[in-house]
């Protein structure tokens, strides 16, 4: 097993309030992960993200891996010390690349040859490779080495996705045993079919990971579908180890996710809205840049106790967007990786005191109705 130890405090029906022991700390579910892709979290410093209490962040494998290159993680010592976090990280392991680079790519039942979207260089990713570059990089959980098929890709390419992701899991592990005490968690794919999905489920859940993950979701397939799929694999999932869904981030889906027994889910979603002029808050979301607010004095929320929210007004904000300013895209960021993390806390809470579908609902009526 690797270095993580999991336990579940409290549950109301499948919703879980857990805890996550890692090497570079403990992570308390349900938790978000902001996406770091290339070892920085958009428009944030690390500072920033422990000021607004980020417990673990989501790096990616493949990206790191060409740039800046091992050679330069292994001479900083990891990617801990590398970008001065020290706190939880979890490595994608190049397997959703294997889905979006499409130019140049070849599958193989040994692995995938990717195009690199920088210099156009082409690249062989293994599971073996894969676990290798996780291994440099000294991440806290590592995942799996797997192939999502694009739901357009139809029921065979499906097919063809959960057999390879099972070949590759096992190798993946079977290889990160060898060279690292990490942990690793394997990936359930199966696109949008219920029957790949078991599959899928039944062989992953048979090997010795440490966690377990709801892949090929969230890449285009309607609301509905997401959660159908969900809803027929989350409760299904181990126990006692942590569940993952990738790339989850809106608060509507995530209450959904939880009340089917997810514990961890990550998005580029709040950094990226943030950069394009909308705010998250508990009445939903809206837009920063919209003429309404050139002469608002109040801030994004005035219960927010963020940096940007005890500091400067909506119409601040607003004209600094509207000049192009990145301040404003700075500080659009804090406030909403400030709420992704308190609505974190406030999630947990609600399982822990019992009022969790009473707080589902609440959110979800909230994004519904998406003030403008």
């Amino acid at each position: 097993m690797g270095s993580l130890r999991f336990e579940v405090l409290k549950t109301v029906g499948n919703a879980r309030r857990g805890r996550i022991h890692l090497p570079h700390g403990v992570v308390e579910t349900p938790t978000f992960m902001p996406v770091g892709t290339n070892a920085n979290v958009k428009l944030v410093t690390p500072h920033i993200l422990k000021e607004n209490n980020v417990q673990i962040i989501l790096s990616n494998a493949f990206h790191l891996y060409l740039k800046p290159g091992l050679d330069v993680i292994r001479e900083f010592g990891g990617l801990h010390n590398f970008m001065n976090w020290d706190r939880p990280i979890l490595t994608d392991s190049g397997g959703f690349q294997v889905f979006s680079l499409k130019k140049g790519q070849k599958i193989t039942d040994d692995g995938v040859w990717i195009m690199s979207p920088t210099d156009g260089s082409k690249h062989y990713i293994t599971p073996e490779l894969s676990m290798e570059i996780q291994a440099t990089l000294g991440s806290d959980i590592v995942m799996a080495f797997d192939y999502c098929a694009d739901p357009k890709d139809g029921y065979e390419e499906a097919k063809r996705s959960v057999k390879l992701t099972t070949k590759w899991a096992k190798r993946s592990l079977e290889h990160l045993r060898r060279i690292s005490h990490q942990a690793i968690f394997g990936i359930i794919q199966g696109a949008v079919y219920e029957d790949l999905r078991e599959m899928s489920l039944r062989e992953i859940t048979e090997l010795d990971f440490d966690g377990f993950a709801i892949g090929g979701l969230s890449v285009g397939e309607p609301r509905e579908v997401t959660l159908k799929m969900v809803e027929f694999v989350g409760p299904k999932m181990p126990e006692n180890k942590p569940r993952y869904f990738m790339g989850g981030g809106s608060p509507d889906l995530l209450v959904d996710l939880v009340a089917n027994g997810v514990d961890m889910f990550d998005s580029v979603f709040p950094t990226r809205v943030a950069r394009h002029g909308l705010a998250v808050t508990w009445n939903g979301k809206f837009n920063i840049r919209s003429a309404r607010y050139k002469y608002d004095k109040t801030p994004i929320d005035e219960n927010c106790t963020c940096y940007t929210c005890r500091n400067f007004s909506k119409g601040y904000i607003r004209h600094l967007f509207d000049r192009e300013e990145v301040l404003g895209q700075i500080l659009l960021t804090i406030h909403d990786v400030h709420f992704m993390m308190e609505f974190g806390e406030k999630m947990r809470e609600s399982i822990e005191n019992g009022t969790f579908f009473e707080f589902r609902e609440k959110v979800k009526k909230a994004y519904e109705k998406q003030s403008s």
